[in-house]
């Protein structure tokens, strides 16, 4: 189980979601403590420090022989990137086994990063999702948002097209609700740029949640911390400069796979989204 950065300071609603759903579908996920950053915010600053830095969680994973099943596309990418890049290049390899040796530690290979949709959708699959539903979500109408790094770079995501995806819209029709199309819904959530071009970056998000609304969705489904807080922290902020109103409820979908297998909204973490969604839940005795 790899949290990362964000998921533990703003995507506490994720992870409950997450480590509430994951036993009903005999997915064991094990904590190792020693797990640190991915590296992703220094790539552009020094990429074998973010090498080193990817190298090492994945270091950690190799010793217990697990592999590593990330909550945040962005870590995701980092890790899925490093592992391949150590696995090709085996001078980076060493010289990143070099700087970890003084943990104690050696990256020998074999360690598969998977994300928890990808889990889902292609270890766990949405026939035995299907067939574990107890509350479906019939006539629930969501926009799903893929993101960049859940898809990309295409070398390490095996499996999907990132210009057609379809994964998470199946996992979303496997629980009962509609997944619906809408403009520009493969775009960016802004998210990548918002620390040096705030305005550019909230114009994105903008851009989605205007399409979102056009298309009549009930809420937008996300897997990504980075876009969470595009979409729903800055939502207030957004309808602020646009002088309009979205409230538009932004939820992880491990959350609406706890409601639709019968849980409650508090057990997946429901309380913590900062747009409430009590009008949907309460239509699913939630």
């Amino acid at each position: 189980m790899y949290l990362g950065c964000s998921v533990p300071v703003r995507g506490q609603n994720y992870e409950l979601g997450v480590r509430a759903v994951a036993p009903l579908l005999g997915i064991e996920l094990v904590d190792l403590p020693e797990l640190g950053c991915c590296g992703y915010p220094v790539q552009s600053v020094s990429a074998h420090t973010a090498l080193v830095m990817a190298g090492r969680n994945l270091a950690i994973a190799g010793r217990e022989g697990l592999d590593l099943c990330v909550l945040c596309s962005a870590c995701g990418g980092s890790l899925m990137e490093a592992a391949s890049e150590l696995e090709h290049d085996p001078g980076k390899k060493e010289r990143v086994n070099g700087d970890l040796g003084p943990e104690g530690l050696r990256y020998e290979g074999g360690v598969r990063v998977v994300h928890i949709a990808e889990v889902l959708a292609s270890h766990v699959g949405a026939d035995r999702i299907r067939a574990a539903v107890k509350r479906p979500l019939s006539g629930m109408k969501l926009a799903v948002h893929y993101g960049c790094h859940f898809l990309r770079p295409r070398e390490v995501h095996a499996g999907e097209d990132p210009e057609n995806p379809h994964s998470i819209d199946d996992l979303v029709r496997a629980i009962g609700a509609t997944s619906v199309d809408y403009r520009g819904r493969l775009g960016c959530c802004g998210g990548a740029i918002l620390g040096i071009d705030e305005a550019t970056a909230l114009a994105m998000a903008r851009s989605k949640l205007d399409a979102v609304r056009e298309a009549g969705a009930d809420a937008m489904v996300v897997v990504c911390p980075f876009c969470s807080v595009m979409f729903e922290g800055n939502q207030k902020r957004i309808e602020k400069v646009a002088r309009t109103e979205y409230n538009l409820p932004v939820i992880y979908y491990p959350q609406l796979l706890g409601l639709a297998l019968g849980l409650g909204g508090k057990e997946v973490g429901f309380q913590l989204n900062r747009i409430k969604a009590d009008a949907l839940i309460q239509r699913f005795g939630g």
